[in-house]
């Protein structure tokens, strides 16, 4: 005879409780109710909460309609893409448009000349023996151009994400194949497909459910999900460490970095060899801002011409390599 369990009736509306019933903000509640969300994440779910809006996405019962807004009229246009380190250059005569992606945060690019000179995310990385109450560096903590917005779970389940799809998944978003934004897109995807560098796990999350699921999959129990966050936009200017610096994992974590696509995408990497910190800076201006620092215990399987070998000098696997997080990437950090 069956006997009727409370609990177990419980325990069963509670797995029932799905992606589709609940919505972004529900769901991060429901996984991660001791978590407070990152401020990066509240301006994806929020875009009014950001200064300007770039890209905006609708999500309705006609499919999903990207605005992508209006470049500045006549002559050359140059956008540095906050954490992605994309120079894009458009209007050149004769040249139509030329997209050219190193990402600093995918350690099997190699850096091109233009890039170490002209790449604002130069100067995010350091070493780990340079952090300490007092040291300066001269920082500029870009905003991501690229305003996208998260897609619900059950929407973004239902578009394809491969490069094998590009021109379904170009004519869904309205996106002229081989203008900037398709390049940027097929960029995204075609990094997202790449393999994961030795000793890492790579994911690319389309929807914050995703993320969330991710994160907790590699990492059981989750602490913390931080982002940088600074008072105020501001230009290139010397950062000094003040008193407090946090060790917040000195091994695991999981780290993903926002993706130029037409909604939001992250591009999450699972570490065993990282250390991340949260750096109180104050700016020569007075600007405050609480950034997260990523090291890097391990870079022997990086590419030997990466970004970071160039700038600091130094070989791979030789010394932990550190950097800080833009303002629109998040640490994930286990408890």
């Amino acid at each position: 005879m069956k006997v009727f369990s409370p609990i177990l009736a419980c325990l069963a509306l509670a797995v029932v409780a799905s992606h589709a019933a609940l919505s972004p903000e529900q769901y991060w509640s429901y996984k991660l109710p001791n978590t407070p969300m990152p401020k990066a994440v509240k301006e994806i779910l929020h875009p009014e909460l950001m200064e300007e809006k770039s890209t905006s996405v609708n999500v309705g019962g006609g499919g999903v309609n990207v605005n992508t807004g209006k470049g500045k009229p006549g002559g050359d246009t140059h956008v540095n893409v906050g954490g992605k380190g994309v120079g894009v250059n458009t209007g050149k005569p004769g040249g139509g448009t030329h997209v050219n992606v190193g990402d600093p945060f995918n350690y099997l690019y190699a850096a091109s000349e233009t890039q170490i000179h002209e790449d604002p995310n130069v100067a995010l990385f350091f070493l780990e023996k340079d952090m300490h109450p007092g040291a300066t560096m001269s920082l500029h903590f870009t905003e991501n151009t690229e305003k996208s917005a998260f897609l619900p779970y059950q929407t973004a389940q239902k578009i394809p994400f491969s490069s094998d799809k590009l021109p379904e998944i170009f004519n869904k978003f309205s996106v002229k194949p081989g203008s900037l934004k398709a390049e940027m897109m097929k960029n995204t995807i075609t990094e997202c497909e790449q393999p994961a560098i030795e000793g890492e796990e790579k994911y690319c999350a389309t929807s914050l459910e995703s993320m969330i699921d991710y994160s907790i999959s590699k990492l059981g129990k989750v602490d913390q999900a931080v982002s940088t966050e600074v008072e105020k936009q501001t230009p290139m200017q010397k950062y000094t460490i003040a008193a407090g610096v946090q060790k917040m994992t000195d091994d695991k974590a999981v780290v993903c970095h926002k993706q130029n696509y037409a909604y939001a995408v992250f591009y999450c990497h699972k570490s065993e060899t990282t250390r991340a910190y949260m750096v109180p800076l104050e700016g020569a201006d007075g600007t405050k801002a609480k950034a997260v620092a990523v090291c890097h215990t391990d870079t022997s399987a990086w590419n030997p011409k990466h970004l970071a070998f160039q700038v600091l000098k130094v070989e791979p696997g030789t010394i932990p390599v550190c950097h800080f997080l833009p303002r629109d990437h998040i640490v994930w950090v286990p408890k």
